[in-house]
This record gives C-alpha cells, structure tokens and sequence, in this order.
C-alpha cells in the first residue's frame, strides 16, 4: 500500500519566485505529508519538465525556462514481497505510483513485490489499449498513476469497485494545476478535489499540451478514458451484472436454519460460498511479511463488531494464519452523551434491565460504583455481541489466541479527533460520513486493552496488525439491508433483482474511498474478502432466491445463504445476528441529538484548514 500524489502545473521561472509557486509549494508540502502517513516505510519523489519554448520566447532575459512540470510521489507501505521498495517504481524513463494489491491474475511469488511486477508488465506496453489489457488481468484493490516515457503518456485509475481512493482535482482558471492524490489536506481554497471515477483507465497525452497560458483548455480537450476491457483474457476488467432471472411461482420457504430438506441449488450454492470466501480470506492473510523485532505478534486484525460478516471472516482467517500468531478482533465503542440519560433509568447501551447484571458481569465489573459507571458507557451493542461472539470462536477454534481489543472512546477525545478525520475524509463531508469516519478512525487506530489470559485482568493494547479485513460488500450483495425487504413489499422479486443491482453500481461511489483515506492515515490496509472480483461475480450471477428471501423474517431470510454457510461451518449464534449499522452498534453517531445529528445527509461543518 502507499500514498500517492501528483501534480502537473505550468512553469514560466523568473529571478524572482512568484506568489503563485510559493503557494503551490504550501499545499504541495501539506499533501505530501497527508500522503506519507499512508506509508510510512519510504518515500520517493521525482520530477519531470516539459520545456515548450526557449528562454527568449518568454519575453525576459531573465527567463530561465518555460513549460510544464510533472511531479510523481509516492509513499510505501511494505505488505508484499521480502526486499524493501521504494517508490516510485522508475526505468527507462518509466515512473509507476503504485497503491494496490494483486491478489489473482499475474503469477507473484511469495517473495516478489506486486507493483514491481505491475511496472514491468506497464513498461512493455506499445498503446493505451495494453495498459487496459494489463489492469483487466489483475484482481485486488487498485489505485496508480503511471507515466510512460517513449510515449509522454499519463495514465491513471482505480480498480472497477474503487477500493483504493484516488483523489482528482482538475485545472481550472482559478487554480490552473492538475492534482492527484491518496488522500487530500482537508478542505482547502487551492484545490477542489473529487473522487475518480472507476468507468475506465484515464489518459493525458503530454504532447499535447501547448503554451503554459493554454494549459487549462489543452488539458480538458486531451483527457480521454478508455474503456475497461472485458472477455476471456480479462476476467477483472468489469464487475459482472446481476443475474436478472425471477424465481419460479411456487418457490417453496425453508423452515429455519437448520432445514435438512434444503434444495440442491441452495445447498450448492452454500458450499461455493464457502470455499470462494475462504479462497479469498486466505490470498488476503498469506505472506505478510513479518516486521523486524515483531516476531509472535498479531500481523492480522479483523474489524469487529460480532455480526455475521466480521466472524465469519476472523474464522476463516483462523483457517489460513499460523496457530501460534494471534488475530486482533478490533472492537471500538464510543462514549455517548445522548445515551447518558438511558444509563440513567437503569439501561445499557439500550439494553433491557434485567440483562444489566448479566453483562456486567461479562464485562467483569463488580459491585463499585465507579467502575460500573465507567464502562457501562461503553457497553454498546456492538461490545455485547463481540463479547458473545469472541465466546464462539474460542470454542469453534480452539488453541487461538484472539485477543479481543476493547477500543473505548471517551466523547472528549472523539471530539478532539474530528478536525482530522474531517480532513482525512475529504471530499466525504456528511454527518453520516463523519459518522462512520469516526468509528473506523479510532477501531482502525487499534489503541485499547484485552483481558490478560492467565490472570483475567485488562492491560493495555495497541494492534501491531498493519493488515486489517473488513466484512463491506456483504450487505450490498446478499441483499442485508432493511430497504431490500422494502422493495420486495412493493414491487416483489424484480424490484429486488433491480436493487442489487444498484447496490453494486453504487459501491465504487459510497464508501470504500473514504474508508481507505481513515485507515491508511494510521500505516495500516484494508482489504475487503466479500469485494474481490472472484467472489462478486460469483454472488452476482446467481438467482436471487438463492441469496436472501425476504418472505422470512429479519435475522433468516436477510442474507440467507451467508446464513446458512455460517451455520455449515459451525458459528452458530453469528448465524442469527440482525444487521447493524456501524456508527449505531459503536454509538459513534447522534452524539448531541438536534436536526443536524438526525439527518446523516446534511454536510457538516469543516473544522480543517
């Protein structure tokens, strides 16, 4: 993994520095900062001039020279191959930033780094339509920006999900530079930044751009997108459609769970999950290398919330990682003022009354007063059901050690928190955005204690894990959303086929750049086993009844065949967990109550500079 950033500006160099270089050069220094916090290993930059005319035809003597400039940056993140990189990749005139993973498609050895070998294929290229042919090949998460020498080509792009963020901001008469980056400074006067689009693999002829004083026009008549290849020799260059074929009239309901007279087709179909989603677990888990001096310690940890996709994910992690390694189970829980008052009358965490002794005593608290006043403000849902689920994994997977990382937030340092994650997650700038921001900012961070085995005391902990798997993408393509239920009700099995299928065309738009940008400002990647392309085409082209069905009620028929996969392999009790949104489970939204807290549209308030 690593941050990027590039920038392409015109250069008229005079004696004297103008302003407008002098501010180019803050906001260049802030977003490279911004970006070496993705990769803390190393850092590289280069730079490339483009000279358009000569010293006279500039109008002074005094003119040293006049064109373009190119600048590539980038930072590592070393989580591939056995011999350190730094980045750039550059030869021959070539210079690749490279932010992904290669986790199918060209042959890597354990040994070898994937962007490495990325830059060797893009070297051979002869035309725009390889670099298309190359990234069709290629499954994991992806964002680069690539230039090619012998041509003056500028190529860049994400992966078709957009699981990688890569920022743009597009010349304009008022800010005459071209931008890319990772993740931005926050908001900020010099530069309006959007996320790229994943419709293609973009290209800038350098050729083309004329004077210095046309370079905004020259730049938006000369960018160009090529389309993404697909067919048998690019199995990842497209996300597959959904399967748009309607269950028969008489489709018959399973009883529950444990229904032995399942239909074969559904029956098949839970096992191919399961081998697909393990396949995809263990590519993610395997060979990462192991840090100097950090022998013994956990190099994975899994996004925890004790729901149905994060256990089902640390399971089969426990299946690929060596026994003797521990897996981190990241747990955060937010100190909430809003809920005070529910504490108050004798709840928590919105939990009944008579379960507040039993998970007290889960908890460990007894009987003082202070300590039971401490935590109970952080007895969350997503606490109680990871506490439980914890539990299940321990019996399921005996002779792990999971350390179950209690991540506790008090609402003073979540508030302290919001300036950076607020410019962290730029251009993402709503409630629920910063929401959600939150609670992966302080879970990714991974800053809390565990219970000590032998003496059943806490201790502090902080997550060495550089790796961290995240259960997003299951929702969107097992159909785990309240609104899918909705639309069956009102437009039965076709509206649902057709929801899925917005569901996996919004995905590259919603959220993955945001979360990518929140964890990798700690060092640290996120890789998404639902999301990869092998497990998506999977899902997508199989008949909708053999995915959800939602004439069975919330907690069977919401994600159906993940349901019964988890019930196939053993986890019981995670079979049975409802859907919860993240920032509820953890308290991490609706903080102080009024209209701006309820409604998760509206944009927040910048607090960056």
């Amino acid at each position: 993994m690593c941050g990027i950033f590039c920038s392409l500006r015109t250069s008229c160099k005079q004696e004297n520095i103008s302003a407008d270089e002098d501010a180019f050069r803050v906001v260049s220094g802030k977003l490279k900062r911004a970006n070496a916090a993705r990769g803390p290993d190393a850092g590289h930059a280069t730079s490339i001039s483009f000279p358009v005319c000569n010293a006279a035809a500039c109008g002074s003597e005094s003119a040293i020279s006049r064109g373009h400039i190119l600048e590539l940056y980038a930072s590592e993140l070393r989580l591939r191959g056995n011999v350190p990189i730094v980045q750039p990749h550059m030869g021959g005139g070539d210079v690749l930033c490279w932010n992904g993973e290669v986790f199918e498609g060209l042959e890597i050895a354990p040994f070898e780094n994937d962007g490495q070998k990325v830059f060797e294929r893009f070297q051979r290229a002869t035309e725009p339509l390889s670099i298309s042919k190359i990234i069709g090949n290629i499954e994991g998460p992806y964002a680069f920006v690539f230039y090619q020498g012998s041509s003056k080509r500028l190529y860049f792009a994400r992966d078709p999900l957009g699981r990688r963020s890569l920022l743009i901001h597009k010349p304009t008469l008022t800010n005459p530079i071209f931008l890319l980056a990772s993740v931005s400074a926050g908001s900020n006067d010099a530069y309006d930044f959007e996320e790229l689009s994943t419709d293609g693999i973009f290209v800038l002829d350098l050729n083309t751009l004329g004077e210095p004083g046309n370079f905004v026009t020259d730049f938006h008549s000369n960018l160009v997108c090529i389309p993404r290849e697909s067919g048998e020799h690019t199995p990842f260059g497209v996300v597959r459609k959904v399967d748009q074929s309607l269950p028969p009239d008489n489709l018959p309901s399973i009883q529950d769970l444990d229904d032995i007279s399942l239909p074969t087709p559904l029956l098949e179909a839970m096992e191919q999950l399961i081998s697909r989603l393990d396949r995809s677990v263990m590519l993610r888990v395997r060979d990462i290398p192991q840090a100097p001096g950090d022998g013994g310690n956990a190099k994975v940890a899994v996004l925890f919330s004790g729901g149905i996709d994060s256990t089902m994910l640390a399971f089969f992690a426990h299946r690929h990682i060596s026994p003797d390694e521990p897996i981190d189970l990241l747990n955060v829980a937010f100190e909430n003022p809003r809920k005070l008052q529910v504490q108050l009358d004798g709840n928590i965490g919105a939990l009944p009354k008579n379960k507040r002794k039993q998970h007290l005593k889960t908890m460990g608290v007894g009987s003082s007063g202070n300590d039971d006043k401490e935590l109970s403000s952080y007895i969350v849902p997503d606490r109680v059901t990871g506490l439980q689920e914890v539990e299940e994994l321990r019996r399921l997977c005996p002779g792990r050690v999971w350390n179950f990382v209690e991540i506790d937030i008090p609402y003073e340092d979540s508030q302290a928190a919001r300036s950076a994650v607020e410019a962290t997650m730029y251009p993402s700038r709503t409630v629920m955005d910063l929401s959600l921001a939150l609670a992966l900012y302080f879970a990714s961070r991974g800053i809390g204690r565990v219970r000590d085995a032998s003496t059943s005391e806490y201790k502090k902990y902080t997550s060495p894990a550089k790796v961290l798997l995240s259960g997003l993408g299951s929702d969107e393509l097992l159909g785990g959303y309240g609104r899918h239920r909705s639309v069956f009700t009102t437009r039965g099995w076709q509206g649902v086929i057709g929801e899925l299928q917005l569901e996996l065309d919004r995905i590259p738009t919603r959220n993955l750049g945001r979360d990518d940008r929140i964890i990798s400002s700690h060092g640290k990647e996120t890789r998404h086993p639902f999301l990869s392309l092998s497990v998506v085409s999977f899902l997508a082209g199989l008949p909708v009844h053999l995915k959800l069905d939602p004439r069975l009620e919330v907690g069977i028929g919401d994600k159906l065949l993940l349901r019964l996969a988890a019930r196939k392999v053993g986890l019981v009790e995670a079979s049975l967990r409802k859907k919860r949104a993240m920032q509820f489970g953890s308290h991490s939204a609706r903080m102080e109550g009024g209209e701006v807290d309820r409604r998760g549209d509206l944009t927040v308030k910048s607090h960056s500079a």
